[in-house]
């Protein structure tokens, strides 16, 4: 019906030219009535176990960075899973994890694509946070830990001054305060208080809600620091 319109009001302003391209457009607007184009969103929806398993998988490559198996870190892991998914689920997790621990080799590339392809940004920087946890729990980050970490996060697809800030939470040097809000060391209050409010919206644990109860406590451990950060800089430029 469209169609007929769309050619009788054609013909009235063009004769048979506006009639035919009338005819071509209603039929078009006929079309799309019928079949609406479909709007393909991107959503993230990885099952729990894959997740678990990932994020174990993960963890092992972290403590066999430094060629040391810690039972530091290996407490770190356990202890972690068992407060997050209690004693059952995580003993059942960790006859996986102990494989893990044993092979030669873990495929990092697999591994990160896995959380890239079904995990938000957010949450992927809740698990490189976690991480450095693993490679803190003997009271000190090595190199070769961090450099697996930048693998890592490169792998998920970080920003390297996302990289560089939670890394300043584990790592301590005299300007930790600045990196962790990703602002220079001249920076003013006026850009101090901008940097965190930005923080403020990418870590806070509400950004996470519904996911893996494990990030959230990571994500409220990172908060923690950014407003330590925040308050430290802000005493500074009194």
């Amino acid at each position: 019906m469209i169609k007929w319109v769309a050619a009788i009001i054609g013909y009235s302003i063009l004769r048979f030219p506006g009639a035919v391209l009338g005819f071509v457009i209603g039929r078009f607007f006929e079309f799309l009535t019928h079949n609406p184009i479909q709007i393909k969103t991107t959503s993230y929806a990885i099952r729990p176990e894959t997740f678990q398993l990932n994020l174990l998988a993960l963890s092992a490559l972290i403590i066999k960075a430094d060629g040391r198996v810690e039972k530091k870190e290996l407490d770190f892991v356990r202890n972690f899973f068992i407060s997050q998914y209690g004693k059952e689920r995580s003993d059942s997790i960790f006859k996986t994890f102990n494989t893990e621990i044993k092979k030669e080799t873990q495929h990092l590339n697999q591994l990160t694509r896995v959380f890239v392809q079904q995990t938000p940004y957010e949450t992927r920087l809740q698990i490189l946070h976690f991480l450095f946890g693993i490679a803190n729990a003997d009271g000190h980050v090595s190199d070769l830990e961090v450099q697996k970490l930048s693998e890592v996060a490169s792998g998920m697809r970080l920003r390297l001054p996302d990289f560089e800030s939670i890394k300043a939470m584990f790592v301590k040097n005299t300007d930790n305060a600045y990196k962790i809000l990703e602002v220079a060391a001249d920076a003013s209050q006026d850009q101090i208080k901008n940097a965190y409010r930005k923080m403020v919206k990418k870590y806070h644990p509400d950004k996470l809600r519904g996911q893996d109860p494990a990030m959230i406590k990571g994500a409220e451990e990172k908060f923690r620091e950014v407003q330590k950060a925040y308050e430290t800089l802000m005493g500074l430029k009194k």
